[in-house]
């Protein structure tokens, strides 16, 4: 069952924030860069799970041309909201759209991005196949996730930071402590590396990793085999 993430919309942006320190911010620009090489300016673009719209604005202020699609009404609401308010000019279209099945026709985009969602996928599979299926055969997606690191040096800090300190700030700030015990609970059962590589390959993409800030956040590079 999925989570409803119309529970925490309004919180959203402020915990991610916090959560990470910040380095939420420069992941999102990090993928960006990463996209940057693989396809041309003004390439279309979707970004899945697109939540408050923070990556699918990024894309934007590179010149590409942005729809961000998500399941929850209040996530796509406060996303509207930013780009009248802050990114009027912003060539992006924010539309309610459930992964597995995407209103959207074979090979549609040069590109799809997806930042800290596809772990929240009820059916992981069906939405990385749907991914692909709008994809052209030529693009790329590039999906950023967070991750258990793998140093036993880094992992009990890690694991007590977040399975600890995360739901009580949840708890706290947001007033939600259920949804942030989730969160690193999903985490430690998403697929990382390997694993989340064999499932690609099965659904015929080929894919490169990046580990970034001690592998606490990885990033996907996937292309159509």
């Amino acid at each position: 069952m999925a989570y409803d993430f119309n529970t925490i919309a309004t919180d959203y942006d402020h915990m991610n924030h916090l959560m990470t320190l910040g380095l939420d911010k420069r992941w999102r620009k990090q993928t960006v860069k990463r996209l940057s090489k693989l396809i041309p300016q003004n390439s279309k673009v979707l970004d899945v799970a697109c939540g408050t719209g923070d990556l699918a604005f990024s894309l934007a202020e590179s010149s590409f041309s942005v729809t961000g699609a998500d399941l929850s009404e209040k996530m796509l609401s406060i996303a509207a909201d930013k780009k009248l308010l802050h990114y009027p000019d912003y060539h992006i279209d924010f539309q309610q759209a459930d992964v597995e099945q995407l209103p959207f026709a074979d090979s549609t985009f040069d590109a799809v991005t997806c930042a800290f969602g596809v772990r929240n996928f009820v059916h992981l599979e069906r939405g990385l196949k749907e991914m692909l299926r709008i994809m052209k055969p030529e693009g790329s997606m590039v999906i950023l996730e967070l991750a258990t690191p793998d140093s036993m040096i880094i992992k009990p800090f890690y694991n007590l930071y977040t399975h600890h300190i995360i739901p009580w700030l949840g708890s706290r700030i947001a007033n939600n402590r259920k949804a942030y015990t989730y969160l690193p609970e999903s985490i430690d059962h998403f697929p990382k590396g390997k694993a989340f590589m064999q499932i690609i390959e099965k659904l015929g993409g080929k894919m490169t990793e990046y580990r970034l800030t001690l592998g606490v956040c990885r990033m996907y590079v996937i292309k159509k085999t």
